[in-house]
């Protein structure tokens, strides 16, 4: 049986929050990558600045080929009610990647006050794939 002590250091090794992920940026970590594990769609709605579009549905040997493997993968997807991210990690563990999981997603990062970027995928206030 696992003790209660180790339960919690196994946690913290996969998750992040979002101070975790500003902190790291702000000291200038540039080890972790953050992915958008949600649809090309969501991603080009509102996303995190900086991140990368990597649906989990899409997630390949072949679609990961061109991720650097000493990078970290922080994914992420809307928040609590939504599981992308935690398949998102699943998928990129089993491709051999180390991943980490942002906890509450795009939700929790902006009710931490952080900011994000609406309509990447067009660059307008309001468009047709919004």
């Amino acid at each position: 049986m696992i003790s209660q002590e180790a339960f919690y250091a196994a946690k913290l090794a996969y998750e992040m929050d979002a101070a975790d992920v500003a902190q790291a940026f702000a000291q200038g970590d540039d080890s972790l990558i953050l992915v958008d594990a949600r649809s090309a769609e969501a991603f080009a709605h509102e996303t995190i600045p900086g991140a990368i579009s990597l649906p989990h549905r899409l997630m390949t040997e072949e679609s990961t080929a061109h991720l650097a493997r000493e990078r970290t993968y922080v994914t992420f997807c809307d928040g609590i009610g939504c599981n992308a991210s935690t398949k998102g990690a699943l998928k990129l563990t089993r491709l051999g990647f180390k991943v980490k999981e942002l906890q509450g997603g795009i939700d929790w990062w902006k009710r931490d006050g952080y900011a994000t970027t609406l309509h990447a995928g067009c660059g307008k206030d309001v468009c047709d794939a919004c």
